[in-house]
């Protein structure tokens, strides 16, 4: 297998059967994930996402929720050894972070940019080796491929009707095709799909 060399624009992003990634009452709620986030297949697509990642992408609210809670998990009595090892990795790998309104990073390794993201994009790909991983940040994956910068589409499909709620795919993304490389289900019902962009 030949080093990879080139550096990717990777998305992973957990939606409802309904194609949402948010209850409709309220954004921030995500209980409606976590049975089925600890599950084996997840906790693997997760795995397979992060280990050819050298950066993390995140906006400002996901970056503070993620970095304020996987932290803790490092060392917890009990935690996934697959938990702790993303932890680790999301600790120790360069971040940067997508805000108008830090003016300092509050977390080690961060990078805050204030420009449009389909541009903070290239200039990732054109300075970084290994992909670069936009975890669950909605707005950021979102303005990607509006932009047509999206080289893997990771997604997590839980066995839950939400019945309302903002949508990733919206109308009018450009048309195109994607190319199936990763597939598998859970007995929870849990599918974990990896999409590559055919250019």
């Amino acid at each position: 297998m030949n080093q990879q060399t080139d550096a990717r624009i990777v998305t992973s992003m957990a939606l409802s059967l309904d194609g949402r990634y948010a209850a409709p009452d309220n954004p921030l709620d995500m209980s409606w994930v976590m049975p089925y986030a600890v599950s084996d297949v997840a906790r693997d697509h997760l795995t397979g996402l992060w280990e050819t990642a050298t950066t993390a992408l995140l906006g400002r609210v996901n970056a503070e929720g993620f970095l304020g809670f996987w932290p803790t998990v490092i060392g917890m009595e009990g935690a996934d050894p697959r938990d702790e090892a993303f932890a680790e990795w999301l600790v120790g790998t360069e971040k940067v972070v997508l805000s108008s309104t830090l003016d300092t990073a509050p977390w080690e390794r961060t990078t805050l940019v204030d420009k449009p993201t389909a541009q903070v994009a290239e200039d990732l790909k054109a300075t970084r080796n290994g992909d670069i991983l936009v975890l669950s940040s909605a707005s950021v994956i979102k303005a990607l491929l509006r932009a047509d910068a999206v080289d893997r589409l990771a997604l997590t499909v839980f066995p839950v009707l939400l019945g309302g709620g903002p949508r990733l795919f919206e109308d009018g993304l450009p048309a195109g095709g994607w190319t199936l490389v990763g597939q598998s289900a859970g007995e929870d019902g849990t599918l974990a799909l990896v999409y590559d962009r055919k250019r």
